[in-house]
């Protein structure tokens, strides 16, 4: 069974920073692609940054130029460094591995709240 495991969420003021963690329970070369998502209250999930196996990124608009992801492969961890944040930036982040073999797979999620 592959696990995903996130943290690094929390509470912090308008224009603070975070970076999330996910780690995986196997090689992260494993998966063809990994990224980011949060759902905010309310609202469906939606992709915020993704990073293919290969080293591509690819990031929503509201992400660009705030936020940046990246891994590291020896320790199976991909990271979402978010800077400036907003109020509007509150919500469930979820971190997504895809594999030909292990489909899709979803972490548990973790808390990150803006405060105004």
């Amino acid at each position: 069974q592959v696990q995903l495991v996130e943290s690094g969420g929390g509470l912090v003021q308008t224009g603070g920073s975070l970076r999330l963690s996910c780690t995986a329970s196997i090689t992260i070369f494993s998966f063809n692609s990994m990224g980011w998502y949060r759902q905010a209250p309310g609202k469906q999930r939606e992709l915020v940054a993704a990073i293919a196996r290969g080293g591509s990124t690819n990031y929503a608009d509201s992400a660009k130029s705030r936020f940046t992801i990246s891994r590291d492969n020896a320790k199976n961890t991909m990271y979402l460094q978010m800077n400036s944040l907003k109020p509007e930036d509150t919500a469930v982040y979820y971190c997504n591995a895809y594999s030909s073999t292990w489909s899709s797979v979803w972490g548990q999620g973790t808390q990150v709240t803006v405060s105004s």
